[in-house]
C-alpha cells in the first residue's frame, strides 16, 4: 500500500491561448480574469485548499506574468497601496506568494499534454501527485480535489475526475470512460473513448479536469517518448493510461459529487464562467444580477 500523502500538483499552463487572440498575444490565457481574479489562482486555491503544497506550473516563453503573479508583491504596488490606505486589499495581495512552494518549468518537446509531465518528472520523484490543467475549473462541494485524494487513498491507484453526462450533445464534447462499474460512481477503467456519441458511449462517465496521478506514470511517459514517431502529437492517455492498464494496472474514473465543469478555453465557455463568477461574487453579485434581469426585460 502506497500511504506517501498526495501534497504535489502540476499544472500545464504553455498552450497559446490562439483562440483569444488578440488578447492573449501579451497576456497569457491562464491570466484572464474571473472578475477580481486570474484563472489560474482559482486552480491554485482549490489545490491549497485541498492540502497540496507544491505546485509545478509547466509555462511557455510567453507566460512570464503567470510567475509574476504568484512572486512577492512590487515595491511601488506596496506603497501605492499603503498611501491609498487599502491595507485589506495589500494583505490579500501579499499573500497570494505564500499560497505554495511554487517552481516554473519551461515547456520542452512535442505537442500533447504528455510532454508537461515528461519535463517535470524529477521534480515529483516517487509520490502521486496531481496534474491539472490551467483552464479548467470545477466548482465542487467537498473541493473536487479533495475528492480525488480521498478516493486515491480509497483505491490506491491513479483517479480520472468525471462527470455524469447529462445532455446528448455532451458526448461528442467529452472523452467517455468504458470499464467495470465498482459502485455508482467508481468505475474501473478499461479504456477511454475520444467523443464517442450517444450511440456508441460506453458509460456515462466524462471525463474533466485533469487526474490524480502515481509515480509509475513517468516510466510509461518516459517509454512513449521513445516510441513515438517523428511529428506525432504525445498525449497521456494513449502513450501512458493505455500502457498502464495493458499491463493490468488499476486506474479510476470516479463521479464527482455537487459539481459543475467550466471549460475557460473557447470564449463562449469562459464568457459564461464569467457571468456565473460574477453572480456569486459578494462585491458585484446582486448588483450584476440586476443588471442582467435589467438587459433581459429590455428585450423580452
Amino acid at each position: 500500500m502506497n500511504d506517501k500523502k498526495v501534497r504535489k500538483a502540476v499544472i500545464a499552463a504553455a498552450g497559446f491561448g490562439t483562440r483569444f487572440l488578440p488578447q492573449t498575444k501579451a497576456m497569457p490565457k491562464e491570466m484572464l480574469p474571473l472578475v477580481d481574479k486570474p484563472i489560474i489562482q482559482y486552480i491554485v486555491e482549490e489545490l491549497v485548499d485541498a492540502g497540496i503544497e507544491d505546485i509545478v506550473i509547466v509555462t511557455g516563453y510567453h507566460k512570464r506574468s503567470i510567475e509574476d503573479h504568484f512572486d512577492h508583491i512590487s515595491a511601488d504596488l506596496r506603497a501605492n497601496l499603503k498611501q491609498g490606505n487599502k491595507l485589506d486589499l495589500l494583505e490579500h495581495t501579499k499573500a497570494i506568494s505564500g499560497l505554495a512552494n511554487f517552481a516554473y518549468v519551461r515547456q520542452k518537446g512535442p505537442y500533447g499534454n504528455a510532454t508537461p509531465l515528461m519535463n517535470v518528472a524529477h521534480l515529483i520523484g516517487d509520490e502521486p501527485f496531481i496534474y491539472t490543467y490551467a483552464d479548467d475549473l470545477i466548482t465542487a462541494i467537498p473541493n473536487h480535489f479533495k475528492q480525488m485524494i480521498d478516493l486515491y487513498k480509497e483505491f490506491q491507484g491513479p483517479i480520472l475526475p468525471c462527470i455524469e453526462v447529462e445532455k446528448d450533445e455532451d458526448y461528442d464534447r467529452y472523452g467517455i470512460l468504458e470499464g467495470e462499474i465498482v459502485r455508482e460512481d467508481v468505475l474501473k477503467m478499461r479504456r477511454l473513448v475520444e467523443k464517442p456519441g450517444k450511440q456508441a458511449a460506453p458509460s456515462n462517465f466524462a471525463s474533466v479536469g485533469g487526474y490524480l496521478l502515481t509515480p509509475d506514470v513517468f516510466e510509461y511517459v518516459e517509454s512513449g517518448m521513445q516510441t513515438l514517431a517523428k511529428g506525432q502529437e504525445f498525449y497521456l492517455t494513449t502513450s501512458a493510461l493505455a500502457p498502464m492498464i495493458e499491463d493490468r494496472k488499476a486506474l479510476y474514473g470516479c463521479k464527482l459529487e455537487n459539481s459543475k465543469y467550466y471549460d475557460t478555453g473557447n470564449k463562449l465557455e469562459y464568457l459564461k464562467t464569467v457571468v456565473d463568477f460574477a453572480l456569486t461574487n459578494h462585491e458585484v453579485g446582486d448588483s450584476f444580477r440586476q443588471y442582467l434581469e435589467s438587459i433581459i426585460a429590455k428585450t423580452a
